[in-house]
């Protein structure tokens, strides 16, 4: 099977490709000799009820500092396209909804990796309360009052915004930090949402479990540990990753969470999981299966594309 497929994602020239999860989806794509492009989010065209972006062949190979190369520029009808990798990082804004909407509008001709219109009605902190039983003492709200009650019953908690991203603008409030109303404060103002408020893990500490679901199936899991002082797990603020397997744990909640995965469209997805609990379900632009691949001796490049295969047969 050749398929042409087209990525949309953000700028190839500045990635990481010892990291980047999109960059060894498009090596494996290659490998498999499908013709891959390569557009910009604003290069999308709605014109007369087509839609198009303009993007250029593409080329890849994992050598630092020369890992693609472009071809000329030409206009894409994405409905041309077998595949559309949607591949761009949040933040979830009203630009990446926006995206959604036009990708919907290739559907069915088009297999829209992941399917827009569950990655639009999935936003990751809220999505995943669909599973409370999972998930910490988790509060999302705008009412201080709330939030005060919340931390007298809890004590120490983690404040983040709803749509945040990446670690991004998360505070870790102790029972003695005398910060709370400033920081809403400034969230009040920085923000129009509500805040995401839960109780904190002191699991942390041993790390922030990524575990990858492929078609809904649990494929594989990283550890992110925090550095020394950071309440953040994540890789780019000075996360470390660690080896990591699968618990009893894992697996239930995968297998809770799998079906609703498969049903939706949301074909590569990563959940997040501190000790016993899931706390975010990311199906924007997944992250991790470099790292996983490297402890694991797996290829879950090819495991992605062995599904994505399978939706087109």
């Amino acid at each position: 099977m050749s398929l042409t497929v087209a990525i949309q994602m953000d700028p190839i020239e500045s990635i990481d490709i010892n990291a980047d999860s999109t960059f060894a989806l498009a090596l494996e794509a290659q490998r498999r000799r499908h013709s891959l492009y390569h557009y910009l989010p604003r290069n999308l065209v709605l014109r007369e009820g087509r839609v198009s972006a303009v993007g250029r062949p593409l080329t890849v190979r994992r050598e630092r500092g020369n890992h693609h190369s472009f071809g000329e520029p030409e206009r894409l009808d994405l409905t041309a396209m077998d595949v559309v990798l949607m591949r761009q990082d949040p933040p979830f804004d009203m630009a990446y909804i926006t995206a959604t909407h036009l990708l919907e509008m290739i559907q069915p001709q088009t297999l829209v990796v992941n399917d827009p219109v569950s990655v639009r009605n999935a936003p990751e902190k809220l999505f995943v309360t669909h599973f409370a039983e999972f998930m910490p003492p988790t509060l999302i709200t705008s009412d201080r009052a709330e939030i005060v009650d919340f931390r007298r019953e809890h004590g120490d908690i983690i404040v983040k915004p709803l749509f945040g991203n990446g670690g991004a603008g998360v505070f870790h409030i102790t029972p003695g930090d005398e910060n709370l109303n400033a920081l809403l404060e400034l969230f009040t103002q920085l923000f129009r949402e509500p805040v995401v408020v839960q109780r904190y893990l002191p699991e942390v500490r041993a790390g922030d479990k990524r575990i990858i679901l492929i078609d809904g199936d649990a494929a594989g899991a990283v550890n992110r540990v925090p550095a020394a002082g950071e309440a953040r797990s994540n890789l780019h603020v000075g996360g470390k990753a660690d080896r990591s397997i699968l618990t009893a744990r894992d697996r239930e909640i995968c297998e809770a969470i799998g079906p609703a995965l498969r049903e939706r469209g949301l074909l590569f997805a990563g959940i997040d999981v501190i000790g016993d609990y899931m706390t975010e379900i990311n199906v924007t632009s997944p992250t991790g299966i470099q790292e996983i691949s490297r402890f694991d001796d797996s290829d879950l490049a090819s495991q992605v594309w062995d599904a994505i295969e399978r939706r087109l047969t």
